[in-house]
């Protein structure tokens, strides 16, 4: 099978781009109602539900006294875990942390000409391994004093629990899915009821998460990674074809996309990628993935290619072109951008520093990366002597009263009569 190769003029460009932007979104009737049916019966029977489903979807025979992986058992697998992965761990989250670390907002107040105080303070809220490093390490750094993970770990789970040492995580449970986003909602006899809850997932667990939303916080709905590259003649089609394969094995539903002005650059792309997915691992997932949503287009001009990339609005946008930092200031909508030829994804994926979890299905129109910044919340003080009210209070009054609210008003007058 040969990636397809569009022109933005052919007939079928359309109803293939209308297919990747269908791509977004979690909504399908079967996967609401079952989702739904696994939310109520955890919030009503709790840990008894859990077991239910752990058992159903995950084959883990679990009893509420082995939910949650105890300390011992913690140091017992990474005792296994060899010194060169403890070593790639703790490489990852020193630099995931040294970047989260930046995000940190500041508290911040100024005096006003009127002598009122404002305070702005941010608080502390409360699988792969490196996205246990990614999920945890910001909350960790933000200040969170708990945090609780849940996977449906088996006995293959070793590297996992050694993130999450790394990562500083204080509670493991064997759960996973829709069942344990509504455990972790609503709270269950075994397991907390937390603040918060982050990470992606499949489409069972991205319903959840939006279900129980307003009974908890959520980061973002994740869906199936994306990538797009914009390439100019100057590209290494080896370089765009090894990327796009890249994103390809995540997932048959993975979105790999390559924008060039350039037909020459496009053909020799697609002889790349044709040449590298023989010796893919994972290449029945791969195959899958290029021939539903995989593609290389071609565009009529560099603003066209932009106005693809703004439109589709991926997950990650690579910029493999003469001068990508120029090019870069047009691309609004990203989860995050890879410049240059020796940006390679999985550089961001591992051991930049910024968070690998992102916007996807066209929500970086809206949404942004996982960071520090989403485990903090903002509270606002203010303190105002007489003075200062007094000098405000007959417009403050004046607008109560537009308002129809007559009390405001008079909540003002009565420290003034």
């Amino acid at each position: 099978m040969r990636i397809r190769l569009v022109k933005t003029t052919d007939d079928g460009f359309r109803p293939l781009l209308k297919r990747i932007l269908a791509r977004r979104g979690t909504r399908e009737d079967n996967v609401e109602q079952r989702v739904s049916e696994i939310v109520t019966a955890v919030q009503k029977q709790g840990d008894r539900a859990l077991l239910r489903y752990t058992r159903l979807f995950d084959g883990l025979h679990l009893t509420a006294a082995t939910l949650e992986v105890m300390p011992a058992e913690i140091e017992r697998a990474i005792a296994h875990v060899t010194q060169k992965d403890l070593s790639a761990l703790r490489l990852a989250a020193k630099r995931i942390t040294a970047f989260h670390r930046r995000q940190l907002q500041k508290s911040w107040q100024y005096r006003d000409p009127l002598g009122m105080i404002l305070v702005y303070v941010p608080c502390g809220k409360a699988s792969y391994p490196s996205t246990v490093l990614m999920n945890a390490i910001p909350a960790k750094v933000a200040g969170v004093k708990e945090i609780v993970m849940t996977s449906p770990i088996g006995n293959d789970g070793a590297i996992i629990l050694a993130a999450a040492r790394v990562a500083g995580v204080d509670r493991v449970f064997r759960v996973g899915g829709a069942q344990a986003v509504a455990a972790l909602a609503f709270g269950t006899r075994t397991i907390p009821k937390v603040d918060k809850i982050v990470g992606p997932g499949n489409i069972f667990v991205a319903t959840a998460k939006r279900m129980v939303f307003g009974e908890v916080n959520i980061d973002s709905i994740a869906g199936p990674s994306e990538i797009l590259l914009l390439a100019d003649d100057s590209a290494d089609p080896v370089h765009v074809a090894a990327d796009m394969l890249s994103q390809a094995e995540h997932d048959e539903l993975a979105a790999a996309l390559c924008v060039t002005t350039s037909m020459t650059t496009a053909e020799k792309i697609q002889q790349a990628i044709d040449d590298r997915v023989r010796s893919t691992k994972r290449q029945a997932i791969t195959l899958k993935s290029l021939e539903k949503y995989g593609a290389i287009i071609v565009a009529r001009s560099k603003k066209e290619m932009v106005e693809l990339a703004n439109a589709i609005a991926p997950e990650h946008v690579e910029l493999i072109v003469r001068e990508p930092q120029k090019l870069a200031k047009e691309i609004h909508n990203a989860g995050a951008m890879f410049l240059g030829p020796y940006s390679a994804p999985p550089l961001g994926d591992y051991l930049a520093g910024p968070n690998h979890v992102l916007p996807t299905g066209g929500s970086a129109r809206f949404f942004s990366p996982l960071g520090t910044y989403d485990f903090l919340k903002r509270t606002t003080m203010i303190h105002a002597e007489r003075r200062a009210l007094k000098t405000l209070a007959s417009k403050i009054t004046h607008l109560a009263r537009l308002e129809g609210l007559d009390d405001h008003a008079r909540s003002v007058e009565a420290r003034f009569r």
